[in-house]
């Protein structure tokens, strides 16, 4: 299992350097289907991975002058209360459930 973890990192941390996002997408059903955690568990940790992948990724996107300050904390200063509501749903809802929503935000985004 930590093989396939610390290859599963290493993709992950690709896609989000050179994308900017789109780790969840990958780390969550990555983690429900290869690792084996409950979707509960997958959604947490796929926070911790993402977060801190994308706060190294900032700091070299923002030595390239490459970011957009502004946009990106405005965004943030909304969605940070949002995460806390959308965390408190996760414990809430079916795992089945949280998959299927999963699901269909994998199908929107693509």
């Amino acid at each position: 299992m930590l093989a396939a973890a610390l290859g599963l990192g290493l993709l992950v941390g690709l896609i989000i350097g050179a994308l900017g996002g789109g780790g969840s997408i990958l780390t969550v059903p990555l983690l429900v289907f290869a690792i084996g955690l409950s979707a509960q568990e997958a959604t947490s940790a796929s926070l911790v991975i993402v977060g801190i992948t994308a706060v190294v990724a900032s700091v070299s996107h923002a030595r390239s002058s490459h970011t957009a300050w502004r946009t990106g904390l405005l965004l943030a200063a909304a969605g940070i209360p949002a995460s806390v509501l959308g965390t408190r749903l996760n414990r809430l809802v079916d795992e089945n459930v949280l998959l299927l929503a999963f699901s269909v935000l994998m199908l929107v985004a693509a």
